[in-house]
């Protein structure tokens, strides 16, 4: 068996294509002296930053793909989000092998730092379609990302895409009909369902479109389970203590588990009959 090659100071490595030093020094702890387990609690979040960029990334495509009513290529990118999510829903827990007097040790040093400054997870529910535009307060002080979530804010979405695509695709779908949904029009809201309950009773006559919207509600599903067991994990760790950025903490987080970026694609389900 062949030696590995000694590769040349100029050439292309491993650690320089992944930038593996520079990414190994971004983890420094603020407790004195370091704390053991604030090194587990900064990777778990950055690890968590990373993968709501690639989210991010992959649900852009998607809307890419639904502008071209290229079906079946958008859902490849939102069922790879979905797997993602899946990753994520794990990843939480390692947070429970913290012992709760031990987070408390270095616990003082995040404040005033809060999951609420997260600007890619408020990106990404933005792009998914919940555009809540009270969560810009918490970036007042950051001009430079309140410019990229405002840009969020007012350009299109996950949702409005999908809504688009399927009026593309000759479905009696309104016009504007994600913000008719948002402003809670009955009537608009009605004829979205109507459209979606035939692409339910029966899947095989258009099954791409089926696949995809099916992986839309999958994407739904595992960012809701994402919070609901976010929200388990600190009452494990810290009970119904506030939060480091001045929430209720266990409270406010139990309040967005039952959040949906496409509650009409659930509730067609009610609407089925044979």
């Amino acid at each position: 068996m062949s030696e590995p090659r000694v590769y040349g100071s100029s050439e292309m490595t491993y650690n320089d294509y992944l930038k593996v030093p520079e990414l190994l020094n971004l983890q420094h702890r603020q407790s004195e002296p370091p704390h053991h387990d604030e090194m587990l609690f900064i990777i778990i979040h950055q690890a968590y930053e990373l993968w709501f960029k690639l989210i991010i990334h992959e649900l852009s495509s998607a809307m890419d793909h639904m502008k071209r009513l290229e079906v079946l290529r958008a859902r490849h990118f939102v069922h790879r989000c979905v797997e993602i999510l899946k990753v994520l829903v794990q990843q939480i827990h390692i947070l429970e092998t913290m012992q709760p007097v031990e987070f408390l040790q270095f616990r003082d040093r995040l404040t005033p730092a809060s999951g609420f400054q997260s600007m890619q997870f408020r990106e990404l529910e933005f792009l998914a379609g919940l555009k809540e535009p009270r969560y810009l307060q918490f970036f007042k002080n950051r001009p430079d990302l309140t410019a990229i979530l405002q840009a969020r804010l007012d350009g299109p979405d996950l949702r409005s895409t999908y809504y688009d695509m399927l009026r593309g695709l000759g479905h009696s779908v309104p016009e504007n009909a994600s913000d008719q949904e948002r402003a809670g029009d009955a009537e608009a809201m009605e004829q979205i369902i109507q459209a979606l309950i035939p692409l339910y009773r029966s899947p095989d006559s258009q099954l791409p479109l089926y696949l995809l919207t099916e992986s839309l509600v999958e994407l739904d599903q595992f960012m809701g389970l994402w919070r609901e067991h976010h929200m388990r994990v600190v009452e494990r760790v810290i009970g119904f203590k506030k939060g480091t950025g001045g929430s209720s903490g266990v409270e406010y987080l139990r309040s967005t588990t039952s959040k949906k970026a496409f509650p009409l694609i659930w509730e067609v389900r009610t609407h089925l009959s044979l």
